[in-house]
């Protein structure tokens, strides 16, 4: 990718020298297609961009900002055609991925992004499953945008769609910041070309309506291709063919590997906080993860005190399928692994999977929604707050023996804080 590919921009302050924007997540996910169709036409390709979806929060405004944008998207050969639903939005979306293998083909592919909340993705199961299998067109590529609205807040019901999605074979992303939402996004259309399917994108309203300064310049998100990848003998991408057998087998057995390989390849999986020093490794992904970020500053403790106490962070890009190399490489060495993720426990399981025939002289300890008591430490049906889960993360510290007197004054005082709150209520 050329370090002088120019940005497409949407008529806001842009600074060419470094490329930032103040953005807030929705935005960003409107400027995404942008990025990514300069991207191809860097590298040659004359792609166009289709985006469907069901309005409705936590992703409401996201179709009003479109809307807005519908005309400048055009010019860049990206369409925006609001779904009667989500399910004919989803089927839409399938049929782009399909645009190749026919004749008087205008485009060298579609890249598309369906989006809708958490019913629309229950509802949406069909397509999204048959789409999945098919696979994406080489050039082409899907995100599959789903807000969640775990407080439940404007909805009949909490959601959780990552089970759902996984289901259906769906790997998923989980973005954590409104950076995470272009660079991530970018990704995600890669990894669907190279594997063949479509990726699920967890958005929530506390990213969505947050706003940040963030590097838009197309060219930021490096791709490395995995070397050496397994391929199977017809290719993974889309093809007229009904072979419910192939499908599954192309998708378990080289799919969902190959993304696996593109996650390694790219170091979506990353320490984010802490050093070598191991004890407490904390895993946690999306909001949860800047709630952890939160809960460490509340407990005063930057990386050199938690390289002190032997306290890390890791941060899983891809929640489903958990990758397991660099999973296992950070649970190496450590005491205890604690899982800090909103609703019901879904990385947590699979990392005991991952983990269980490690070596018992190696194997951490997994904690997250109970602890190794089965008392529970993190609810599973409400929403986390940071000062809810430094008490947790400074338990978890002190019970492993690594708390000094510094961290046990800090969190005296907020636990002396939480009972005030309590009493008062």
């Amino acid at each position: 990718m050329s370090a002088k590919l120019s940005p497409i921009t949407l008529d806001d302050k842009y600074d060419l020298e470094s490329g930032r924007v103040f953005l807030s997540g929705t935005q960003a996910l409107v400027r995404l297609p942008l990025m990514q169709k300069a991207r191809d036409r860097a590298s040659g390709l004359n792609t166009a961009g289709y985006i469907s979806g069901y309005r409705g929060s936590p992703l409401g405004i996201y179709d009003l900002q479109l809307n807005r944008e519908q005309r400048r998207l055009a010019r860049f050969d990206i369409r925006f055609e609001p779904g009667v639903n989500e399910d004919l939005a989803a089927t839409a979306i399938w049929g782009t991925q399909q645009l190749g293998l026919l004749p008087g083909a205008k485009f060298d592919g579609v890249f598309s992004i369906w989006y809708g909340k958490g019913p629309g993705v229950d509802r949406s199961g069909d397509p999204i499953k048959h789409g999945n299998r098919m696979g994406t067109s080489r050039n082409g590529g899907v995100l599959v945008v789903f807000g969640d609205d775990h407080p439940g807040k404007s909805s009949t019901i909490s959601h959780q769609s990552e089970p759902a999605l996984a289901a259906n074979g769906v790997p998923v992303l989980y973005p954590a910041t409104v950076q995470d939402y272009l660079d991530l996004g970018l990704h995600g259309f890669s990894l669907s070309r190279f594997a063949g399917v479509w990726v699920g994108f967890k958005t929530v309203n506390e990213t969505l309506e947050t706003s940040s300064t963030v590097v838009v310049s197309p060219d930021r998100v490096s791709v490395s291709l995995p070397e050496n990848a397994a391929f199977p003998p017809d290719g993974v991408h889309a093809r007229y063919e009904f072979d419910p057998i192939g499908d599954e087998v192309r998708l378990v057995r080289f799919k969902l590997p190959l993304v696996h390989a593109y996650v390694r390849a790219n170091g979506l999986d990353r320490i984010t906080h802490g050093g070598a020093r191991r004890g407490l490794g904390i895993v946690t992904a999306g909001k949860s993860w800047a709630d952890v970020a939160h809960a460490l500053n509340m407990l005063g403790l930057d990386d050199s005190r938690l390289h002190q106490l032997g306290v890390s962070v890791f941060k899983p890009a891809l929640i489903w399928p958990l990758e397991p190399s660099a999973l296992r490489a950070f649970a190496h060495g450590q005491r205890e692994l604690l899982f800090v993720e909103e609703k019901a426990a879904f990385m947590e399981p699979q990392a005991a999977h991952v983990l269980f025939n490690l070596d018992a002289s190696s194997r951490p300890r997994i904690v997250g929604k109970r602890d190794e008591r089965g008392i529970e430490i993190l609810p599973a049906d409400v929403v986390l707050d940071p000062h809810q889960i430094a008490l947790v993360i400074g338990a978890r510290i002190n019970a492993l023996g690594l708390a000094d007197s510094a961290l046990e004054s800090r969190l005296s005082s907020l636990s002396r804080g939480s009972m005030q709150v309590r009493g008062r209520r």
